[in-house]
């Protein structure tokens, strides 16, 4: 995959997974991901959102460091956590990140024993994540991105209170939303919690057009 300065462990299991050409989200946020500046991404569902997310965090993360977990990441439920964690199998197959899953019917407790012994990456769903923020379940001090998966839908089930409560604790951390759809409560969310974000639009159109070029080479 061509992006500029990308991490060559990260290179190698991309193109062994068949990901050899970026799409244009993937080449147009990654410079400013990689930068650490606060960012919401705007793009249709199958357009390779999630894709988009994993490949930045483990290009920003690298590798295993300390204890505290330096990406947090916030899903809607356990079926995008399973689908989340299977792509940082894959594509930080060359890295020892260590990447560990929370969502609502875990077991809380052996989730704070686990995640004690030390993680990179922790994803979870919105309730569970507050709940072990509430009790000191995991250390927000090293944190470089926190990012929230399919936002409006999480905002539309009124998680923003929750949400933004977390990040008030962060100090300064990377924030990223990834949406669908701009709306109102998405742009207010924004505004509460980032630091002059920039705004990456992607619609239909910009897909289509791509798998018409596949299709034709």
């Amino acid at each position: 995959m061509k992006l500029k300065k990308i991490n060559e462990n990260l290179q190698r299991a991309l193109v062994e997974n068949g990901l050899t050409e970026a799409n244009e989200m993937q080449q147009d946020t990654f410079s400013t991901i990689k930068s650490g500046q606060d960012c919401v991404i705007i793009a249709p569902a199958k357009s390779g959102k999630t894709t988009t997310l994993v490949i930045n965090v483990i290009q920003r993360l690298e590798k295993e460091f300390e204890e505290s977990p330096r990406a947090l990441i916030i899903v809607p439920n356990k079926e995008k956590l399973i689908e989340m964690k299977i792509l940082f199998e894959k594509f930080g197959n060359y890295t020892d990140l260590r990447v560990y899953g929370v969502h609502d019917k875990g077991d809380i407790d052996f989730d704070k024993n686990h995640i004690s012994l030390g993680i990179d990456v922790l994803i979870g769903t919105p309730n569970r994540i507050s709940e072990m923020f509430a009790s000191a379940g995991f250390d927000v001090n090293r944190l470089k991105m926190y990012i929230i998966e399919d936002a409006d839908e999480l905002l539309r089930l009124r998680f923003d209170t929750k949400l933004a409560r977390m990040s008030e604790a962060m100090g300064k951390t990377q924030r990223i939303l990834f949406t669908e759809n701009v709306t109102e409560r998405i742009d207010s969310f924004a505004d509460r919690i980032m630091i002059e974000p920039v705004f990456f639009e992607m619609d239909d159109e910009d897909f289509e057009e791509e798998e018409e070029e596949k299709e034709q080479d």
